[in-house]
């Protein structure tokens, strides 16, 4: 059955790649992006008639409300979101980026839902190894460059991850390996931790590509219904 997907930061990286795997597999897509001629230039909209872009920014939550609409009465039936921190110079342009794109996307849910909308999409968010509260999730060698280069970013996954955790919304955290950038044939590996209990399983490595991850999200959470990773965290990596 085809389904209606949100995407929040499908300009590239992750969320690129699962937005062409969606749309590969016949479902129809939303795309708020800032400047959507980044994203045509991709998928230009006359070869994916499936595809919508609205523009807008993600930290707005009645730009966000615009996508979230499966039809007149309905909400969408899954939201990927993969907005994350860019280098500005040596530092991060918006060190706040996820904790107030997944502030505006639950201010926008219930905004909708407040105007008669019905519905109960999955939350997808691509977040980061090194953060788990439930033990080392990363090889000891790369401890230091996570602590010394990556404190910042991850301060602010994990602020998404607390929101999303509370918000009461079905969700599925995917936190990522240190991201490659050529796709592998490499088989990936999954650990599934639960927020509150702990880890049920474990996957430690160093990498995964944007493009290898997209498409997981895509098989796992868009093409199949991703049940044992409901309302749980599933690390990624080679």
């Amino acid at each position: 059955m085809s389904k209606t997907v949100a995407f929040l930061g499908a300009s590239s990286g992750v969320g690129l790649a699962t937005l062409r795997a969606t749309l590969a597999a016949g479902h129809r897509a939303n795309a708020l992006c800032r400047t959507p001629a980044n994203l045509t230039a991709h998928l230009p909209l006359d070869a994916h008639p499936n595809l919508r872009i609205v523009a807008g920014n993600a930290h707005d939550a009645a730009a966000v409300a615009q996508i979230l609409r499966k039809d007149a009465t309905h909400l969408v039936d899954t939201i990927i979101f993969t907005i994350g921190a860019r280098m500005k110079g040596l530092s991060f342009e918006d060190p706040h980026v996820c904790e107030n794109g997944i502030k505006a996307l639950l201010d926008a849910l219930t905004r909708l839902r407040a105007d008669g909308l019905d519905g109960r999409p999955r939350i997808v968010v691509c977040s980061t190894t090194g953060i788990s509260r439930h033990g080392r999730d990363v090889p000891l060698l790369m401890v230091p460059l996570y602590r010394l280069t990556l404190a910042v970013p991850h301060v602010d996954k994990r602020a998404m991850e607390v929101l999303l955790e509370g918000s009461g919304e079905d969700f599925t955290v995917v936190r990522c390996s240190l991201f490659v950038g050529a796709a592998s044939d490499a088989t990936i590996r999954v650990g599934v931790e639960d927020p509150v209990a702990g880890t049920e399983s474990t996957a430690i490595g160093y990498t995964i590509s944007r493009d290898d991850a997209g498409r997981w999200f895509a098989e796992n959470l868009v093409k199949q219904d991703g049940a044992k990773f409901l309302n749980k965290i599933a690390t990624i990596t080679y």
